[in-house]
Order: C-alpha cells, then structure tokens, then sequence
C-alpha cells in the first residue's frame, strides 16, 4: 500500500494525521498480512487513493460515497461505481445509467469509466477503500471507515456548497457527519437492482446537483 506521501497534497494536508494514528498502523499491517497469504487485493495498490489523487480537496463539488470497491477481477480502479473502460458495467452503474438518462438527456455518456467525473470535482469515494478478491466487504471495520469518514468530515468543515449524493442506507448513515445549513444532501434508494425500482429510479439527483451548482455560482457537472 502507498506510503501517506502517494497521497495529493491537498489532502495529505488535511489528512495526514490519519496515517500515524495506531488504527490505520494496523490496517496497513494487516493488508500486508493477507497479501504475504497470498490473497489478491482490490484495486492494485497505486490505485487505492485514486480518488483523492484525482480529485484534490480545494477541487471538490460533489461527493458519491459508495461502500467498497468491486470484488470481481478487473473491476475496482479507485472511484466508486466506475470500472475501466473494455469492462462490464456492473448492475448499479447500468442503472445510474439509466437514471442519467432519464433525469439529463439521451446525450450523456454512458462510458464505464466515471474519470470524466472526477477530473470536474466529483469525488468517487468509496467508505472502504480495499477488498479481498471475490469477497464483498472483506475488509469491513479494518479502519478504512474512520479515514474516510475523517475525509469527510474534513470537507464539511472547510468547504461550503459541496453536494453530497447518499444512496442506500449505508451511504445514507453518513449524514450524520454532514453540516447541510453548508451543504446539499441528497439521498435514495441504492442504484443496485434489489433496490433501484424503490425509489432510486426518478431521483433527479444529477439535475438537482447541477441546479444548486449553479445556484452556487459553480459550474455544473458535464454528466
């Protein structure tokens, strides 16, 4: 796993604290214990921050928070929901597809690929930013969850005006971290297909973030 100074700068500056804290020591440890086992990680360990490296501090708009990264071989890259490009998309990115579509236009990309996203200040984080291959939430309670909580509360308390977008009850437990006199909320049913048709589909979440961008006197999101 990187060391803290893989991290971009403006978030190591916020963020730096973490790496010396004794639960993230153990966390490092015993990600290096199951690889010494043998066990495959997901993403590969330069791409385990990508969502910060991507999207500095100072940069960020919008907030997707998912819950850990995809388990299957190939998949996980760093920013939640997103797989490379050549990659199937999973079920929860075909339907935030379809929602995209549906609430911005026909025109939107559809690529696999949400770096697009990232690079205009839409932070992909994931609450859990490793996983074991082919075992979901393997890495649950590690210490991933105090770090990025710690990001996010960072956020809340030095920006204004950042859209938080909460899907599904576990995304949605975040808010309790979120300062919404300072910030935008919005939360939904989860896109997966076990839930999607409760309420995930008809959100109008993009529009609605782009609305109160603009409101913000921010650009909007290019979708």
């Amino acid at each position: 796993m990187p060391h803290a100074v893989a991290l971009e700068a403006s978030w190591l500056e916020v963020l730096a604290p973490q790496f010396e804290a004794s639960y993230f020591i153990q966390l490092k440890q015993r990600l290096l214990a199951e690889k010494d086992a043998g066990q495959l990680i997901f993403p590969k360990g330069g791409d385990i921050f990508r969502a910060f490296n991507t999207t500095p501090f100072h940069h960020v708009k919008v907030v997707i928070l998912g819950q850990d990264p995809y388990h299957g071989p190939g998949q996980a890259h760093g920013l939640s929901f997103s797989v490379p490009e050549g990659i199937k998309a999973p079920p929860s990115l075909v339907n935030i597809f379809k929602e995209l579509k549906t609430d911005m236009g026909p025109q939107v990309s559809t690529q696999t690929d949400l770096s697009r996203w990232a690079a205009q200040g839409v932070l992909l984080l994931n609450s859990i930013l490793t996983v074991r291959a082919h075992e979901a939430a393997s890495h649950r309670n590690w210490g991933w969850e105090i770090f990025t909580d710690a990001a996010i509360e960072a956020l809340n308390a030095h920006r204004t005006g950042v859209v938080f977008l909460l899907w599904g009850a576990y995304a949605g437990s975040k808010s309790k971290l979120i300062d919404t006199q300072k910030h935008l909320v919005l939360k939904a049913p989860h896109p997966s297909p076990l839930s999607a048709h409760t309420g995930w589909f008809g959100c109008k979440h993009f529009s609605q973030t782009n609305k109160w961008l603009i409101n913000q006197g921010q650009s909007a999101i290019q979708w």
